[in-house]
């Protein structure tokens, strides 16, 4: 199974305009599965949370900066206890998203990715595989976060700028949906997509083929 929605160019799904889709559409070959996702939206859980999202974004698109989007969405699924996984880079973020939340009325439990203290030599990592190789560091621990914000009983979890595959892990031992709030990007200023718009200036950083 191959699925290339991103090469289209035609884009007929957005009308509903069936007659426009390219013979290798998923919509013309996988009706099963879409069968399957029409069934879970009529299923509470999944169903409220896309009622929810679809009328946040009628509301608030290209108004509401996307914090606000999240407390919209948390208010409408009547979510009242938020959950923060934050970066230790961005804990001076953390701190200020907390008092919006909160300030919002929403109660908020907050974990850093460093919980735990934990070495990473405790899982096999070597000193080469170090930011800082010669240094102690802690191990980013997402899996404890996720699983403290389980025990906290939080609603709606609410990720804030945890590395690639550190958000993998958090969102796949978290009970509570997840939603990101900034994605981590050192190198754009936590702006991933400045890489897409302005690949000219990122060549270099892009190119790996080229390293």
């Amino acid at each position: 199974m191959v699925v290339e929605c991103a090469k289209c160019g035609i884009y007929a799904c957005r009308q509903e305009d069936r007659e426009k889709l390219p013979p290798k559409c998923p919509m013309r070959q996988y009706a099963e599965i879409y069968s399957e996702a029409g069934g879970r939206y009529r299923e509470k859980a999944s169903g409220d949370l896309a009622r929810c999202a679809a009328r946040v974004e009628a509301a608030g698109y290209g108004v509401w900066p996307r914090v606000r989007e999240i407390m919209e969405f948390a208010r409408m699924m009547e979510f009242t206890r938020l959950g923060l996984a934050f970066c230790n880079g961005l804990r001076r973020e953390a701190l200020e998203v907390t008092k919006i939340f909160e300030e919002n009325g929403f109660s908020v439990d907050s974990v850093i990715c460093k919980t735990g203290a934990i070495p990473k030599e405790d899982i096999g990592l070597k000193d080469a595989d170090k930011v800082n190789p010669g240094h102690f560091e802690v191990l980013c621990n997402p899996v404890a976060q996720a699983l403290l914000l389980n025990r906290a009983g939080t609603e709606l979890n609410v990720l804030l700028g945890l590395c690639v595959g550190h958000d993998s892990l958090f969102i796949a031992n978290s009970i509570a949906p997840v939603t990101v709030l900034a994605a981590k990007d050192r190198a754009t200023g936590h702006n991933p997509l400045a890489a897409i718009y302005a690949p000219h200036y990122f060549r270099k950083k892009l190119n790996l083929q080229g390293q």
